[in-house]
């Protein structure tokens, strides 16, 4: 019988010993003939801190499986019993799970009262839905934050990823998302912390009460202090709490993750304690179907939806490492955080040139937002194929319709600063939240000259472009 609420109640007959402990993998012996399937729950009955689940990788031979740890193996010593368990790791879903922590098996790490013990539970593994089964909405999830609103227009349903190196806003600019849906977002949130550090998710946790937001919100940890194979696992936890509300419930889901890069990490360890070769850049050599086992599970189906907003770590900020390729390839909407930006102070640090979205089109967003964006896209470009010029020369050495658009890019790249809701207690500057419509607007009237006589410090970190004729009016006056 199961006394730890994690798995099934049903167990095998198969009783195993630990043979080898390397870390987080351990070696089980079975009786020939008796090893439990690829992906199966054991469990090991041993008196340690933590009851400790193992997950099922590799059948070594007749006789022995190689199995990963989702707690800590500390103390855990060869010949100890392993009972076998029928079906893979399941979590709690539902109503019962909202306003929780939980960690990567399921466990409340809140220090709340237990779950209820007739909760549902669901296997984290399970296949996508079936391509006949999924919709594809067009409809725009807007934000509030300038620059994702005009240049990289995020789904209903879609999938989108901030790539960055580290130190470049990428979990301020998650929980800045978390802040400014918490208003206009009645469905439910779910938030995966994978590999990132414990204060991050005390902070979150915090927040989410100060907001009052709890009560709709799911959060699902693995810290990097915890072993790879929760860390590993941490986001189809999350994904599975997800697909209940979405599939039983029918209810949309903002999934938000934070960091994917931590997931890819995790499985690369993972794979070499289980003794595989690695591939390029020593990545496991299972790199892409995992990623993608993980990434087409993110769908939406006719009635619900579940919208994927994703951080992702770049290492060494190379955008070409094959796990942000890889990662990449699966989204709707890439929004590339620059370091040249953020050392000039432009927040969110977001490049507009080298993030993109497939929903920017004219017949998705319309004819104008398009145009605007476009022509927003073209200033900037030109401001930056003229920078070596006016670094070397001067900008005097410009010829009359490039002194235009270097003047207006630079009030462009201004105005698409925006102060953060969530880092108004240390800035002392109070966050803004934009409707589309104003960034829209703020945008032609600086294309078409309104704000060439302005200076430029008017234009920065405001809302909308009368928040900056305001600014502009009180400097003068």
């Amino acid at each position: 019988m199961r006394d730890t609420g994690k798995i099934t109640d049903s167990t095998t007959s198969g009783l195993g010993m630990v043979q080898a402990v390397r870390g987080a993998v351990v070696d089980v012996g079975f009786a020939q003939g008796d090893l439990p399937p690829i992906n199966a729950a054991l469990q090991v009955q041993w008196d340690g801190p933590t009851p400790l689940l193992l997950e099922v990788q590799s059948h070594l031979d007749l006789n022995t499986l190689r199995a990963v740890a989702f707690q800590t193996t500390t103390g855990l010593a060869r010949g100890t019993p392993v009972q076998a368990l029928e079906g893979p790791v399941e979590v709690p879903v539902g109503r019962p799970v909202l306003g929780r922590l939980l960690d990567v098996v399921g466990n409340v790490r809140d220090n709340g009262p237990a779950l209820p013990d007739d909760v549902v539970r669901r296997s984290i593994h399970a296949a996508p839905p079936a391509l006949q089964a999924r919709t594809r909405s067009t409809e725009i999830f807007e934000t509030g934050i300038k620059v994702i609103d005009l240049l990289t227009p995020m789904a209903q349903g879609g999938k989108a990823a901030m790539f960055g190196g580290a130190g470049v806003g990428k979990t301020v600019l998650v929980m800045e998302l978390i802040q400014a849906m918490v208003q206009k977002y009645q469905g439910i949130s779910v938030f995966a912390g994978v590999g990132e550090r414990s204060r991050e998710g005390h902070e979150l946790l915090t927040e989410m009460k100060g907001s009052g937001v709890l009560d709709r919100t799911v959060l699902v940890y693995g810290q990097m202090n915890e072993p790879p194979g929760a860390r590993w696992r941490v986001p189809l936890t999350a994904l599975t709490i997800s697909e209940y509300f979405r599939d039983q419930r029918h209810q949309n889901v903002l999934l938000l993750m934070d960091n994917v890069f931590r997931f890819v990490q995790a499985g690369a360890e993972v794979s070499s304690l289980l003794g595989r070769l690695p591939s390029r850049v020593g990545y496991q050599p299972t790199l892409a179907s995992e990623v993608a086992g993980l990434q087409e599970r993110i769908a939406s189906v006719a009635g619900s939806a579940v919208t994927a907003i994703q951080a992702v770590y770049v290492p060494a900020d190379d955008f070409t490492d094959p796990a942000v390729t890889t990662i990449s390839s699966h989204m709707d909407c890439v929004i590339v955080l620059s370091r040249a930006q953020a050392a000039e102070g432009f927040y969110p640090a977001i490049d507009p040139l080298g993030s993109s979205s497939m929903l920017l089109d004219p017949l998705i967003v319309g004819d104008d937002h398009y145009q605007t964006a476009e022509a927003v896209r073209r200033a900037l470009a030109r401001f930056r194929e003229l920078t070596d010029i006016i670094s070397l020369l001067g900008v005097e050495e410009l010829g009359m319709a490039d002194r235009l658009i270097v003047k207006r890019a630079r009030r462009l790249q201004r105005f698409l600063t925006q102060p953060f809701m969530v880092t108004e207690a240390f800035t002392g500057t109070p966050g803004a939240s934009v409707p589309l419509t104003e960034t829209l607007a703020g945008c032609r009237a600086i294309l078409d000259g309104e704000a060439d006589d302005w200076s430029e410090s008017s234009l920065y970190m405001v809302g909308s472009f009368e928040d900056a004729r305001r600014k502009e009016a009180a400097s003068c006056s």
